[in-house]
Parts: C-alpha cells; sequence; structure tokens
C-alpha cells in the first residue's frame, strides 16, 4: 500500500471508480467491514452495477478513511461517529449557503446595473 509518510494518510490513486478489494488495500478496511459501514454510515453509498457489485468514488475513499479515523483511532462508537459526522455536515452547511448567498447577491447586482441603463 502506498502510503504518505508524513502523517500516514493514504494516497489515493486519481482514478474515477474503486472495486471494495481496492478500497480495503487503500484504506487497510476489511471487504466485510466496509459493506457494515454501508449499512450503518448513510454518508456510503457506492455506485453497485451488474452482479451488485459495488464501485467506489473518491469521496467514498474520503468518507471511509473519516470512519476508520473516528471508529479505530479515536474510539467513538458507531453512534459516536455517526454524530461527529452529522455534526460536521451541518457546520459545513452555513460556508456554503454564505458562498451561495454571496453568488445570488452578485447575481441581483449585476441584474440591477443592466436594469438601470
Amino acid at each position: 500500500m502506498m502510503e504518505n509518510q508524513s502523517n500516514n494518510t493514504p494516497v489515493i490513486p486519481n482514478k474515477r471508480y474503486f472495486t471494495i478489494g481496492e478500497v480495503s488495500k487503500i484504506c487497510d478496511v476489511k471487504a466485510h467491514v466496509l459493506r457494515y459501514w454501508e449499512q450503518e454510515f448513510k454518508e456510503l453509498e457506492p455506485i453497485k452495477r451488474k452482479g451488485n457489485r459495488r464501485y467506489y468514488q473518491q469521496k467514498d475513499l474520503a468518507m471511509i478513511l473519516k470512519i476508520k479515523e473516528l471508529l479505530q483511532n479515536t474510539g467513538f462508537t458507531i453512534e459516536g461517529a455517526k454524530n461527529m459526522i452529522n455534526v460536521d455536515e451541518v457546520k459545513s452547511e452555513p460556508s456554503s449557503s454564505k458562498h451561495m448567498l454571496a453568488q445570488i447577491k452578485s447575481d441581483l447586482e449585476n441584474i440591477l446595473s443592466i436594469l438601470k441603463r
């Protein structure tokens, strides 16, 4: 497994899709654990294709690493990890809302300047 020596964070190859075997190796989490986490964490939703094969994306690997950190390194329970992930999502929403409002304000100002001509 390739790892970044500075903080032991695995290097995620620049691919669009990963099989469960690849994810298992990259994240150092067994396949059956990944399947269990899919049931427990709604944020973890790999694409399922023919034969129910799972294909994970970059965002899924990032979520798996976050879950692994919370459960194995920080010592949270499944419920505690779910709560932390939900808290992180709520914290990130206001900043995206502020950005969206700023964009809307800018668009309205542009429209107003066009109407004043």
